[in-house]
């Protein structure tokens, strides 16, 4: 599987390989992926509503496969499915969400509803990892970069880090362990 990357690593820039540092938080965060994923999902399957179940079942169905491809690039359909804290399992409407790519990746971004994210997909330690910036529409937020060391949330504005998965051509997943607010874990399910 490897092998099919290669083409589009070719492609980028030696500056590729330089890539933003996360903030140890972050770092933090995705260390505890499995249990904070495991916890929230006890959460979502004892107390979610059966058809908001079935969503979540959807968004994390299929075997992850290649991240990067040049297809991967372009406009894609997203739904956060919100899962523990609040509420035991919370599945919204389908947003817009954007891929491009970058000479380290992929940029991402949330460009419809009133939570959105944006920011940059690497490979790291041998897995696609998204660090970007939640925000309020309405704001205007810095660059992950750009955030103080020990910045978790201003209430308008929260670090985001996630795993990216791609499932096949038309579906793919970022799964953000312990979010800065409201659930105990999100998805965002991607589909075209």
């Amino acid at each position: 599987m490897r092998l099919r990357l290669l083409p589009l690593l070719l492609l980028l820039p030696v500056t590729a390989w330089a890539e933003t540092t996360l903030r140890p938080a972050d770092s933090a965060r995705l260390e505890t992926f499995d249990a904070a994923f495991g916890d929230a999902m006890m959460q979502a399957l004892n107390g979610g509503d059966a058809g908001d179940v079935a969503i979540l079942t959807r968004a994390l169905s299929g075997q992850p496969q290649v991240a990067f491809s040049a297809d991967l690039q372009g406009d894609w359909s997203c739904r956060t499915i919100k899962l523990g804290g609040i509420s035991p399992l919370v599945a919204y409407s389908p947003f817009k969400c954007r891929f491009t790519a970058s000479n380290r990746g992929f940029t991402f971004e949330k460009l419809t509803g009133s939570q959105l994210t944006k920011g940059e997909i690497t490979l790291r330690e041998g897995r696609a990892i998204y660090a970007g910036v939640g925000y309020v529409r309405g704001e205007t937020p810095p660059d992950y970069a750009d955030l103080p060391e020990d910045f978790t949330s201003g209430g308008k504005v929260q670090s985001d880090v996630a795993v990216f998965q791609r499932v096949s051509p038309t579906r793919a997943r970022l799964l953000f362990p312990s979010p800065a607010v409201e659930s105990d874990f999100d998805i965002l399910e991607l589909t075209r």
